[in-house]
């Protein structure tokens, strides 16, 4: 497949593939509609049949320049799925080629075709994976970020380089607290709320991670881990993941999405995946981590669907639950554990 980023359309639409796209010997069979994206994509299956006689398939995704940030979202959705591959590469699509149409403002990304079951994986089966990408993964300059912004839905997620955790996650958070006043307005409670988080609730739960001699290990994230971005292979039966948005994070951070009920990856994922990764000390500042690790993802996900009312009390939700229990309370641990 080529890789060059001045890719030609054959025509306006995003129904039609070029065959520039594609390696001089390689000659497409059929082009066909293939999954759906929430926030605007084109998505199509494309056939090809390379010169030996085989056939392969690739899955094409492209967005109009029209929609907000469309190249710097497929970009960062490609170099995830890459720096997933390059570690697991049974775990995510191979990445083929990224471009720009030459005469029109469409952007696309070519991976390769993987069939899926539509059934959930198996917890087992995934956490394995999933602690497997966590611990082999290298920050490639010891720090939390990414090298380019990524994009759970259409938004951009905080991604610049930090040496602190703590101070990694208080950007990403206020980033997504912005973004979410901003799609909603201001509320009331914020006035108490938000600053009881960032001066009270992120010191106390993420500052023990860094200090009495511990430290955090930053660890390649999806960073968009909903069940709707997970599924089994249809070919081999294995899981896979699709459509991340990753950057170098505590490990744990993965799991705050899966705390709400609604993303179907319940306590048999926790427990499976910790049955390969031990909980971080404190332990007893899991459970209470994992709360404000949701209301990252919470607060990201309001300001994507400001029209769902629910979304907003969801995350004022977390955040009184945060602010008022005891979880954000208890002494904080000292010395090495």
């Amino acid at each position: 497949m080529a890789t060059s980023m001045d890719l030609q359309p054959t025509d306006s639409s995003l129904t039609a593939v070029d065959p520039a796209v594609l390696a001089d010997d390689c000659s497409i069979l059929s082009v066909s509609n293939h999954g759906a994206s929430t926030f605007g994509a084109e998505t199509r299956r494309i056939e090809v049949e390379l010169a030996d006689g085989r056939t392969t398939a690739a899955f094409f995704k492209a967005q109009s320049g029209k929609t907000l940030a469309a190249k710097d979202m497929l970009r960062g959705e490609f170099e995830s799925t890459k720096a997933i591959h390059d570690i697991l590469p049974t775990f995510a699509p191979k990445p083929i080629a990224r471009g720009t149409y030459a005469d029109e403002d469409i952007h696309l990304i070519l991976t390769e075709f993987r069939a899926m079951t539509g059934q959930q994986p198996e917890p087992e089966e995934f956490a394995a994976k999933l602690a497997a990408v966590h611990m082999n993964s290298r920050s490639p300059n010891g720090k939390f970020g990414f090298h380019v912004t990524t994009y759970p839905g259409n938004l951009p997620q905080f991604t610049e380089w930090e040496d602190s955790w703590e101070v990694f996650f208080t950007k990403s958070l206020r980033q997504a607290l912005d973004l979410e006043q901003a799609a909603r307005g201001h509320d009331p409670e914020f006035d108490v709320l938000v600053p009881a988080i960032f001066g009270t609730v992120i010191p106390r739960l993420l500052r023990p991670l860094e200090t009495g001699g511990r430290s955090v290990k930053p660890s390649l994230v999806h960073g968009d881990l909903w069940y709707g971005n997970a599924g089994v292979d249809a070919d081999t039966n294995e899981s896979l993941v699709l459509d991340p948005a990753c950057f170098y994070a505590h490990n744990e951070y993965e799991l705050g999405q899966w705390m709400p009920a609604c993303n179907r990856f319940g306590m048999e994922y926790r427990d499976a995946y910790h049955s390969h990764v031990e909980m971080s000390e404190p332990k007893e500042d899991y459970d209470g981590r994992l709360e404000l690790y949701k209301l990252r993802f919470n607060a990201h996900v309001s300001a994507l669907f400001p029209e769902n009312k629910q979304l907003r009390e969801q995350m004022l939700g977390d955040m009184r639950n945060l602010v008022y229990t005891g979880m954000a309370k208890k002494p904080a641990a000292t010395g090495d554990s």
